[in-house]
């Protein structure tokens, strides 16, 4: 049984290898996703991290991005979520920064 709450791919792309039926994901939120070409551009290159960072906060800004955030700092106000990702580099991935923004919106609201 699992314990880890509301599950959401953050990820654009579908994670090669899992099988959609066998995921267990509740939530798959493509469009909160880096942008294609900066998802190309970071290459997960921890070198690149701060810039990449910032690139993605500043596509986060948009006010579709807003809302989704919003959205998820509501739900996650109320249960558990869990941000799933693919990427093998767990300290330098675009769940980072959500999860950073998402407890930054949740302590504004407080």
């Amino acid at each position: 049984m699992r314990n880890d709450g509301r599950r959401i791919l953050i990820d654009r792309l579908w994670p090669r290898g899992l099988k959609k039926d066998e995921a267990q994901i509740d939530e798959w939120i493509k469009d909160i996703a880096p942008s294609h070409e900066l998802r190309k551009w970071f290459s997960h290159d921890a070198g690149k991290w701060p810039e990449f960072r910032f690139r993605y906060e500043t596509e986060l800004s948009s006010e579709k991005n807003q809302s989704i955030l919003a959205r998820l700092a509501q739900v996650s106000q109320s249960e558990q979520i869990t941000l799933l990702f693919a990427a093998k580099d767990v300290e330098h991935n675009n769940a980072v920064v959500l999860a950073h923004l998402l407890r930054l919106a949740n302590f504004k609201s407080d």
